[in-house]
């Protein structure tokens, strides 16, 4: 079907920001920022890029509301992940190709769908010239698939508003993204004691310990679910330790990945562990002891259906014809760092991409869905984006 005019600027830009390679760890952020900060004040809305060094940086946009209630906040993240082995992509992954309904190309889903349907709405609200009811803020973040850089500087120069609801364009498959995992990630070092490995009686064994300790715990966190999310999730993903083949081992580091749900805290893990290794330090005569290090923390994030965010989303859906249906994501995003602390605020997620395309060859994204979504928030946005002539 041939696209209207609107359509083909959407798909144009969502083209132009997959085009803008933005690989974390590669690429600085900071050419995307600066596109749609162009793209934004050419139309009409206030914006600027905030420059975080090493060529990265965020995009940030303020649209003022009518009234002085609070308002919302979209966010979407600048970057990417890497390709991957360019064998299995069927298209270079750098280059957008369309073919069958279906945009490939690295970020499609995650998350530059997401990105271009925020960035196009607010382009259109600017060159209406109509004020929202409320303050609609744009915040384009780098880092956010790494460290959240990006969003821990919007946060330490103080350029977050107050809002009531923020929106992040994740990939959700156009679901309402209502709870997303926390992450947690927990160094444990355990010293024992050496000895002859002929002989380990007269040794504490701190690899053993520490596995048992990890282990222990890991049963103690799954065993936490979620109505959405399900279990919660521990593994171990590092481990370093021992001396030689025949020496008991003295010093152990593990390294634990966890995603938390709702109601599962950093302090109840800590505590938990403890409890867990005293009595492995017990039963060892008191030799081992135990060191703690949260290397990464992302709290997990729950909204109320009933929210007045929740509703205008499941609303402004509904009235371009996507059904309403819930989601979560096990996977942490920028809304940890932005809504950490921030009580009476609603955050959601809503994006066009499928999650299961994320990070993957030949991700890829439905240009239906994606278009769709920019007519759902359109309609949050209160702003007309088809002309006459499409009715």
């Amino acid at each position: 079907m041939e696209k209207r005019g609107w359509e083909q600027e959407a798909i144009q830009l969502l083209q132009d920001l997959m085009e803008i390679r933005t690989v974390n760890g590669k690429d600085g952020e900071k050419p995307a920022a600066e596109y749609i900060c162009q793209y934004l004040t050419s139309r009409g809305i206030e914006a600027f890029v905030q420059d975080i060094g090493g060529g990265r940086g965020n995009v940030i946009a303020l649209i003022p509301g009518e009234n002085a209630k609070k308002g919302m906040i979209w966010n979407g993240h600048l970057d990417t992940v890497d390709y991957g082995e360019l064998d299995s992509w069927n298209t270079d992954p750098w280059t957008p190709v369309i073919e069958n309904g279906f945009l490939f190309g690295r970020g499609a889903s995650d998350m530059k769908s997401g990105l271009a349907a925020m960035v196009y709405v607010l382009g259109r609200l600017g060159e209406s010239g109509k004020k929202p009811e409320t303050s609609l803020q744009f915040l384009g973040t780098c880092d956010e698939e790494r460290g959240g850089a990006g969003a821990r500087a919007v946060i330490a120069d103080g350029h977050m508003m107050d809002a009531k609801t923020l929106l992040i364009g994740e990939p959700t498959g156009c679901t309402v993204g209502i709870a997303q995992k926390g992450c947690i990630w927990l160094e444990l070092e355990v010293r024992g004691k050496t000895s002859h490995g002929a002989y380990p009686q007269e040794g504490c064994n701190a690899i053993t310990c520490a596995y048992e300790a990890a282990k222990s715990l890991g049963d103690w966190i799954c065993g936490h679910g979620h109505p959405v999310l399900g279990n919660a999730t521990a593994q171990i993903t590092e481990i370093q330790g021992g001396i030689q083949p025949n020496m008991t081992p003295d010093l152990c580091t593990v390294l634990m990945d966890i995603r938390t749900v709702p109601g599962l805290t950093s302090e109840g893990i800590l505590s938990q562990l403890q409890t867990v290794f005293q009595d492995i330090s017990k039963s060892r005569g008191g030799i081992p002891s135990l060191t703690t290090r949260i290397k990464n923390h992302r709290i997990s994030i729950e909204a109320d259906q009933a929210s007045a965010g929740v509703s205008q989303l499941v609303k402004s859906m509904e009235a371009v014809g996507i059904r309403e249906d819930y989601s979560g994501i096990s996977y942490f995003t920028d809304a940890s760092i932005l809504a950490e602390g921030k009580e009476g605020l609603t955050t959601v997620l809503f994006g066009p991409g499928s999650a299961d395309m994320a990070h993957k060859p030949n991700e890829c994204v439905q240009i239906e869905n994606y278009l769709k979504a920019v007519r759902a928030l359109a309609n949050m946005a209160a702003v007309r984006i088809e002309d006459e002539s499409d009715n």
